[in-house]
């Protein structure tokens, strides 16, 4: 879980991110200000300290916070603030990946973010549902520990989408697979790459056309997918 596995060009892909947002959530970004040099600091914690990859945490922690700068954009300034606000609250350093953020810590965070950027009590309830949406979509042990992933294949919604396509470390290297059949999404784009057709596809794997479809979408470019 907390092994680094997913260089940063694989997992913006998975979590559909632009390259540089990513690298700017775990490694910081410089900045100008004022005529001078400034740094944003990282909102996640790399595992092993290890600046080429993410560890299947990390990729949790970005799933989640995706969840807010991909529908209200918010300034990584306010969101390290709220963030910090929480970890205080929940007496935990990396708040994103606990289970109790999905309870207490997400009302939290809310409030507090909404707070900072002026966001009105109904455009709080809003935001929570979104990410409410995101904090679904991870399975968890016993423990609370996250196991799975599931991932978002469409960039227009997050209400209602499909899970076709999870992430679980312990099969295919963490690989993204098909849901229930543990089929790596990789094989399925180079069968439909050499031709093979949807129907065809669906049928050798027992499923529908369409969870093929979706699957697909996780490994060929999202725009012609």
């Amino acid at each position: 879980m907390s092994t680094p596995a997913y260089p940063f060009v694989e997992a913006a892909h998975y979590l559909n991110l632009p390259l540089s947002t990513l690298r700017a959530w775990c490694l910081g970004q410089g900045y100008r200000s004022d005529g001078r040099t400034r740094r944003f600091l990282p909102l996640i914690q790399l595992d092993e300290n290890d600046r080429r990859a993410l560890s299947f945490l990390n990729l949790v922690e970005a799933h989640v916070l995706a969840a807010i700068r991909r529908q209200y954009h918010v300034p990584l300034p306010k969101v390290r603030q709220a963030l910090y606000y929480v970890s205080k609250k929940m007496d935990t350093e990396r708040p994103l990946a606990k289970p109790d953020f999905q309870t207490d810590g997400l009302d939290l965070f809310v409030e507090k973010l909404g707070s900072l950027i002026n966001v009105t009590r109904e455009g709080q309830t809003e935001m929570a549902e979104i990410i409410r949406d995101h904090l679904k979509r991870i399975e968890r042990d016993a423990k609370g520990i996250p196991v799975k992933l599931y991932l978002f294949t469409r960039t227009d919604t997050v209400r209602n989408q499909p899970s076709p396509v999870v992430v679980d470390p312990t099969i295919a290297f963490g690989r993204p697979v098909l849901t229930g059949r543990s089929v790596p999404t990789a094989v399925l784009a180079d069968r439909f790459k050499a031709g093979d057709t949807l129907i065809q596809l669906a049928e050798d794997y027992d499923t529908s056309p369409q969870s093929i479809e979706e699957a697909l979408r996780c490994e060929l470019d999202r725009k012609a997918a």
